[in-house]
């Protein structure tokens, strides 16, 4: 496994487990990695691809709370380098982190025992520092930018802008080797907004995705329009007064994410909530 170089200084690491991109930027005398992976195995992994880049002392990001993209922040933290989140995102992996844990050591338990000793072991730690909207970093007199567009794949999503490469990292906003994530923490209604407000960054010619390789502003045009459809259909059912059921039919018709079952039923569920104001 290697860092493979997508734009000036920036680095991007796609794990085989889960398909899961961890991104590296360079600065001078300073650098950033993005996302941290899911165990310490993996973290060992990614700091030593990292090291083979650079030698420069690391802050660490997390894009979200889900465990394949921060459980891997114990091994790579620098003692005196910040680990950044957003307010939302830290909170929340404090609360849901031994759920997520359970509920991966179960699915890895018979289909890889390793990873999921691994995870059974890992240390779990949150940011050090974090925002609420926006974040200017200088690496060593490159700036990068945290951006919080809004809600999306989880309530405290950000996004990583490096302004001097055209890069943006987009976490599990966006996905290239998989549909779009809709789980009980997403927020159907608000992700193609947020979307569209990562297209407004500028410049902007990569985006790497929180799963798979990285995509150019079209690819995530055609994937704007597509959360676009569902969000519309789910307006549309819960107007109408549609069962749960005939929602989920309706979006896995209408939409051209090839969505599972389980991810269309997560999308109706959580829209439904947030527009009869029952979101907890």
């Amino acid at each position: 496994m290697r860092f493979v170089e997508v734009a000036d200084r920036v680095y991007v690491l796609r794990y085989p487990i889960l398909d899961v991109n961890s991104t590296l930027i360079v600065g001078d005398g300073e650098a950033l990695l993005v996302d941290t992976l899911a165990t310490g195995r993996q973290a060992a992994d990614l700091g030593e691809a990292a090291r083979a880049i650079t030698s420069f002392p690391w802050a660490l990001v997390n894009t979200h709370h889900h465990f394949d993209h921060c459980f891997g922040n114990a091994a790579l933290a620098d003692p005196i380098r910040p680990v950044w989140a957003h307010e939302e995102a830290n909170r929340l992996l404090l609360e849901t982190a031994e759920a997520q844990r359970a509920e991966w050591i179960a699915r890895w338990s018979e289909s890889d025992p390793v990873h999921a000793e691994d995870l059974a072991r890992v240390e779990v730690r949150g940011a050090s520092d974090t925002f609420a909207q926006d974040i200017p970093l200088d690496l060593g007199g490159r700036l990068v930018h945290l951006r919080h567009l809004g809600h999306g794949h989880t309530a405290g999503d950000i996004v990583v802008h490096v302004p001097d490469a055209g890069v943006v990292v987009a976490g599990d906003l966006v996905e290239e080797s998989a549909a779009p994530s809709y789980g009980d923490d997403s927020y159907p209604l608000h992700w193609p907004e947020t979307v569209a407000a990562l297209l407004r960054l500028d410049p902007l010619t990569t985006i790497v995705p929180g799963h798979g390789a990285p995509v150019d502003p079209a690819f995530v045009k055609a994937q704007h329009e597509d959360l676009t459809t569902v969000e519309w259909t789910l307006r549309e059912a819960y107007g109408d007064g549609a069962p749960v059921e005939d929602a989920v039919r309706a979006v896995l018709e209408k939409s051209s994410l090839a969505l599972t079952d389980t991810a269309a039923r997560s999308a109706v569920r959580r829209a439904y909530a947030d527009l009869s104001g029952t979101t907890s």
